[in-house]
């Protein structure tokens, strides 16, 4: 495309658009990036720069760019039942297909799916089922839902409180009611001298002091993602899950696992609850749930729940395109592709391990005080000092760095000193090897500018 034309799609988005999490009058300066297609793992800007995505959109591409399959099943549903809703009674073939794949494919015990239309309303979603659940057991005063500080669950007013950002709660007086906060278990940032281990328990029991803290007759819920990512893929130490579990157990509240983007593969298990062998009451979902061809979210929900909610009359909550017949079909045929083409058990065996043996060589750079990942996830630490873990003074290394990405036809995220990656399932090892050959020079190119 002709600059002029890049240039008036710019113009565009400066006289009519207000994209997310924007600071408008610094993009308005700059002007807009255009993408115009997409295959496999790669993009084309307007300009014709052909850029590796290693965040699969919004963590979200599972199957790649370009599935044709996608496009088709899109297709043949919207010239059979292009629009329906599941109010008033009624349902429809491709929601209810749906809901029993996804029952197949999660945990045991967990057979039932409220759908949503991203991940945002899941959240929102089990906002009020805990909270109604609670109610129809005789303990309406069971309303608190505890999350973690730098956890991600949303921007939706539910979904911010619910989750940690600081920078959101500035917004909108979030958090609302009902909503508290323990430390994220982040040992490279926050754990000091504290081995791995002995720092997951450590704050895994801040859960215990909180529940005690608020009352343990009024708490609901913990919510957590088995893996924080948009937090900076933190990951938590492998004592940190077992100990929530005991306290989970011991003051018996319900375990609500966020699995929007650590779902449908991305650590290689369906989902990051069976990673971490978690057994959860409620799991949000989304982002892979459709590849993102199409947005659509849910809940997936414990049977005992469900028994209770059955005894409980009307659930006043859902939305207009809950179980969307042309998302649900899409999302059909995206477990198909995931199942028939073993894309998920490849990544467990094959490629999840050969990049995550690559991602760690970056650790040797002399920006990386760490390199972590699981699966088809990846953070790099930037750091002044690897022995003491000093940081850049603000602005720091990390935007620096993802301005070289652009430069290099490369999609990586900054967030915080942190550099992450959640590359499309499919990615291969040549273009594994690629990925970590301009995170090389993007680290370089950065290691020059701050030193």
């Amino acid at each position: 495309m002709s600059d002029s034309q890049t240039q008036h799609w710019q113009a565009l988005g400066r006289d009519h658009l207000l994209p997310p999490f924007t600071d408008y009058k610094a993009l308005n300066a700059k002007g807009t990036r255009i993408i115009e297609r997409a295959s496999g793992v790669y993009l084309w800007d307007s300009a014709g720069n052909q850029i590796l995505d290693a965040m699969a959109g919004l963590w979200c591409v599972n199957v790649g760019y370009g599935r044709e399959e996608l496009v088709e099943a899109a297709a043949r549903q919207m010239r059979e039942l292009p629009y329906y809703n599941l109010f008033f009674q009624t349902a429809h073939p491709p929601a209810l297909a749906l809901a029993q794949a996804i029952a197949e494919i999660a945990p045991e015990g967990m057979n039932h799916v409220f759908f949503t239309g991203s991940g945002s309303e899941a959240n929102d979603t089990v906002l009020r089922m805990v909270r109604h659940y609670w109610a129809i057991k005789g303990q309406p005063e069971r309303k608190v839902i505890i999350g973690r500080w730098n956890g991600y669950h949303g921007s939706t007013v539910a979904g911010a409180s619910l989750g940690g950002m600081k920078a959101m709660h500035g917004q909108g007086d979030c958090p609302i009611p009902g909503i508290e906060h323990i430390d994220q278990p982040y040992w490279y940032g926050e754990g000091g001298e504290l081995d791995p281990d002995e720092f997951g328990v450590k704050v895994a029991d801040q859960l215990e002091r909180k529940i005690l803290e608020v009352g343990a007759d009024k708490v609901a819920a913990f919510i957590a993602e088995p893996i924080q990512g948009a937090g900076g893929v933190i990951i938590p130490p492998d004592s940190y899950w077992p100990r929530i579990r005991q306290i989970i157990d011991r003051y018996g509240i319900l375990l609500i696992a966020d699995e929007v983007i650590c779902g449908f593969g991305r650590t290689g298990h369906w989902f990051g609850s069976d990673h971490f062998g978690n057994a959860p009451d409620l799991m949000p979902i989304a982002k892979g749930l459709t590849s993102g061809y199409l947005p659509m979210g849910g809940v997936i929900v414990r049977d005992e729940v469900v028994a209770t909610l059955n005894e409980g009359g009307e659930f006043y909550h859902g939305f207009t395109y809950s179980g969307h017949p042309v998302a649900a079909a899409v999302a059909l045929e995206n477990l198909r592709i995931l199942r028939e083409e073993r894309i998920i058990e490849r990544v467990r065996d094959k490629t999840a391990p050969y990049l995550q043996a690559r991602w760690r060589e970056l650790a040797d750079h002399p920006l990386v005080g760490e390199a972590r990942g699981v699966g088809m996830l990846g953070a790099l630490e930037l750091v002044k000092n690897k022995k003491t873990r000093e940081r850049f003074a603000d602005p720091g290394a990390a935007m620096t760095c993802r301005e070289h990405c652009f430069r290099n036809g490369l999609v990586m995220r900054a967030v915080g000193e942190s550099m992450i990656i959640s590359p499309p399932l499919v990615i291969s090892e040549a273009e594994i090897d690629e990925l970590i050959d301009k995170v090389t020079r993007c680290l370089d190119a950065t290691a020059r500018d701050v030193k």
